[in-house]
């Protein structure tokens, strides 16, 4: 581009184009234009979580989504399983993820992949010194997760 050439301003984040979501100064997970959501509201089987849609929400044409969670210190995801596979990649702070009979702790960098039917959740440990967050890559396509009873998560492993 030569130097003299205008820069257009940039694209908004509604549509099926390229775009940046821009995270917010200061070291917080926050990204200009994305709402804080409520991880769910169908259920009451979580505790201190919330989410961010990045990408898939806003016309993208993307086969799957990008999601940003966080989970406050003590808190949880809800104990589920689904048929679709997902990807977490934690990205602030330090929590576990379990799926199917195993838990993990993980941290910033590591990469989490869930397989299909697998019951699955993801906490931040009681007093953690920060919340733990992570990026979660879903299908754009997916079905309903199914709530599974604590004794229920390890019964494949029995």
């Amino acid at each position: 581009m030569k130097p003299s050439a205008k820069i257009p301003a940039p694209p908004p984040l509604e549509g099926n184009h390229s775009k940046v979501l821009k995270r917010a100064p200061g070291g917080a997970f926050e990204w200009a234009g994305i709402a804080l959501e409520a991880y769910k509201t169908e259920t009451a089987d979580y505790k201190g979580i919330t989410r961010r849609e990045l990408v898939g929400k806003r016309g993208e044409s993307a086969k799957f989504h990008v999601r940003y969670f966080e989970i406050a210190p003590g808190g949880y995801s809800t104990l589920e399983k689904h048929e679709h596979e997902h990807v977490v990649i934690p990205l602030r702070g330090r929590g576990e993820a379990q799926a199917g009979c195993y838990v993990w702790n993980v941290g910033p960098g590591d990469v989490v992949y869930v397989s299909p039917s697998d019951p699955h959740q993801f906490r931040c440990p009681e007093g953690a010194a920060e919340p733990f967050g992570f990026l979660c890559i879903v299908n754009a396509d997916r079905d309903r997760p199914t709530p599974v009873d604590g004794l229920g998560a390890c019964r494949i492993c029995e």
